[in-house]
């Protein structure tokens, strides 16, 4: 019996041609827009965290506040890090070491080209190889730097395939010009997928401090804690220990300490509050939609009186009649959420693979199947509701009045 419902429901739905797609559009454009800004907001959360380069799942991270320019991170700011900060971050307890970052923008020259970045120091002894092990990867060409090492260098991925306008790879043993003085490239980082660390030029911390004169300046501080379990409890020791270093009281901080897990619930909670309000414009399109299918509903009830009047006297019941309406109706909606789930998945994988390409990450587009099944039954039951009152209008013809209408 519902076999049969749903057989006639797709035949009379084709009988009407181009209304039946009118109608589906609404749906369409509201189940494409949620499907493709579902999928694309997870791959951009999995972008953005992948853009952090180093596995900082126990780390925290300090740097200065009152920023007053653009730029690599702690520059442009009112009153930077500086190695007495360093040293208080040191004496915190459950401390278990404190490490001094700096990254200072300049140019690269290479092949008679001229390409401009940024430099991120490479600490001496433990604190090196502890750095090697948070960057997760292994060189894909030469070797890492090390203790010692003077006029070396060691790139970002992207130097290796000249994604960064060179017109020509580097390899280890070749010479670069940085800020006008000759390095040799010792070795070539593997590939990260983060646009920061694949462009980032690597050099010992000697090499850099005489290169930038920066002095006691710290960009950044990196914190490994003794008990991985009590960050939280770290992090407030730390930013005592700054207060008092930096003559500030609670609440006027020029400092920020923050964990990875707060960093990403704060970029998380920025970027579900994009996608929520673009949902929620897509779904006033499927509620215009859902407007659609009433109309056409309601107009198929008045032409099709002569056909309800013989259904009756043939047999029909009322509920048959209301059935038949509400499938009708949820299969337009189905039918406009399924080109809709379809249309958005394409614009989802799409965009992934635009994302990797801008920002050079690795995010596999990923097909969200509860996501899809979930556009599909909402589509069948926003269309199949929006058909309850043209279907019991249909249902309560009159079966003599119908045969005369």
């Amino acid at each position: 019996m519902i076999k049969d419902f749903f057989s006639l429901a797709l035949k009379n739905l084709k009988s009407r041609g181009i209304r039946s797609w009118l109608t589906l559009l609404g749906i369409f454009i509201g189940i494409t827009a949620v499907v493709a800004l579902v999928s694309l907001g997870n791959a951009l959360e999995m972008a953005v965290a992948g853009q952090f380069g180093i596995s900082q799942t126990e780390v925290i991270t300090i740097g200065a506040g009152g920023i007053s320019g653009t730029g690599p991170p702690g520059s442009g700011v009112a009153k930077p890090l500086d190695m007495d900060d360093l040293a208080a971050v040191e004496r915190v307890s459950g401390v278990k070491r404190a490490i001094r970052r700096n990254i200072e923008s300049g140019k690269l020259e290479y092949n008679d080209k001229v390409v401009f970045g940024f430099a991120a120091n490479v600490p001496n002894g433990q604190d090196r190889e502890y750095i090697y092990k948070q960057l997760d990867k292994d060189p894909i060409a030469g070797r890492y730097l090390k203790d010692g090492d003077t006029g070396k260098v060691f790139l970002g991925y992207n130097f290796y395939v000249d994604k960064v306008g060179l017109d020509k790879e580097i390899i280890p043993g070749k010479k670069v010009l940085v800020n006008d003085k000759s390095f040799e490239v010792v070795g070539i980082l593997d590939k990260k997928g983060s646009f920061i660390f694949d462009n980032l030029v690597f050099m010992n911390e000697k090499d850099m401090e005489n290169l930038f004169d920066y002095g006691d300046v710290v960009d950044t501080i990196l914190a490994q804690p003794t008990n991985p379990d009590e960050m939280a409890k770290l992090k407030e020791d730390i930013e005592k220990a700054l207060r008092k270093s930096r003559n500030v009281k609670e609440g006027e901080e020029d400092f920020s300490v923050s964990t990875p897990e707060a960093s990403m619930e704060e970029i998380n909670a920025l970027l579900n509050g994009v996608q929520a309000f673009i949902i929620l414009v897509a779904l006033i399109s499927v509620f215009i939609g859902a407007i659609g299918i009433v109309n056409t509903m309601t107009t198929s009830v008045l032409e099709r009186i002569r056909e309800i009047g013989i259904m009756k006297s043939i047999g029909a019941r009322n509920e048959h009649i209301f059935t038949q309406f509400f499938i009708e109706s949820g299969l337009l909606g189905l039918i406009g959420g399924l080109v809709g789930a379809i249309a958005g998945t394409l614009i989802g994988v799409g965009g992934t693979m635009a994302i990797n390409g801008f920002i050079g990450s690795e995010i596999s587009p990923n097909i969200d199947f509860p996501l899809i099944s979930f556009a599909l039954l909402g589509s069948f039951i926003i269309g199949a509701v929006a058909g309850i009152a043209p279907a019991m209008k249909a249902a309560k013809q009159n079966p003599v009045d119908a045969l005369r209408g």
